[in-house]
């Protein structure tokens, strides 16, 4: 392996914090010894540093823009980077790197080069979901943001909670902030009455609220919570359909409802 450079992908916050509470001290002084990050705002990752205390006025220091935006070749300008020696860190703005954020092509290249890549210990909004919503934690599927509201994001949660059900998978997915409440709406409407439904909303923030029960809990107890504008993940965990076992409903678009 080329012993040229390291690459470090650096976990930020879920949110803004007045004190460091989720960053080890290693993690923050590895990050105070790199002067070069690619990061996904230029902004937001001077506003990380800042917080940090690192010791570089944010001047000094070389900033590449890496989002879902940027070319092939400024990645590649990147990697010479690397390969010329120099340490840097891939930064996103909250949670880890290369997981539903930037920086995983950059990573490959990495490797495809022979570049050290080092993982530093971190907030994931996802992990630290699954880890609380009392759902299966050894078979669980991460999907991302699920398609815009209409009949396909419909369907799409349709397919994911009988698929939960075949293979006892538990269901992760997100959603832009502001249409956090209207999929909320869609979710306890549309799934069954056993399915288990989890939002995590403000992970790691003074904010922070979990709720995990059955739809037919979040009907009965008409559960209210408003994610509007609050990063959110969404989990799902379908009960194995056996017909004829009482107690175990249809998912509710099996099932007849008022006007179908």
């Amino acid at each position: 392996m080329s012993q040229s450079a390291t690459l470090y992908l650096i976990p930020t916050p879920l949110g803004p914090h007045p004190e460091n509470q989720v960053l080890p001290e290693h993690v923050i002084q590895t990050v105070h010894r790199l002067e070069t990050f690619f990061v996904e705002r230029i902004r937001q990752a001077n506003s990380f540093l800042r917080w940090i205390g690192h010791p570089v006025p944010d001047f000094k220091c070389r900033f590449y823009e890496l989002n879902k935006h940027t070319p092939g070749e400024d990645l590649l300008e990147m990697l010479s980077v690397l390969k010329n020696g120099t340490d840097a860190g891939i930064m996103t703005e909250a949670g880890c790197p290369g997981v539903a954020d930037p920086g995983s092509e950059m990573v490959r290249l990495a490797h495809e080069s022979g570049i050290a890549v080092v993982p530093l210990t971190g907030p994931s909004s996802i992990l630290l979901a699954v880890m609380a919503s009392g759902m299966n934690g050894q078979a669980f599927s991460f999907h991302g943001y699920l398609p815009r509201p209409g009949p396909e994001r419909t369907e799409r949660i349709r397919f994911l909670e009988k698929e939960s059900a075949r293979r006892r998978i538990t269901q992760v997915f997100m959603e832009t902030p502001y249409r956090n409440n209207d999929l909320l709406k869609e979710l306890v409407r549309e799934l069954g009455d056993d399915t288990r439904l989890c939002t995590a909303t403000d992970l790691t923030l003074p904010g922070e609220q979990i709720i995990s029960c059955r739809i037919t809990e979040w009907r009965s107890r008409n559960v209210h919570v408003d994610l509007d504008q609050r990063p959110s993940i969404f989990l799902m965990l379908a009960e194995e359909i056996s017909p004829g076992v009482p107690g175990k409903k249809k998912p509710a678009h099996k099932r007849k409802r008022a006007g179908k």
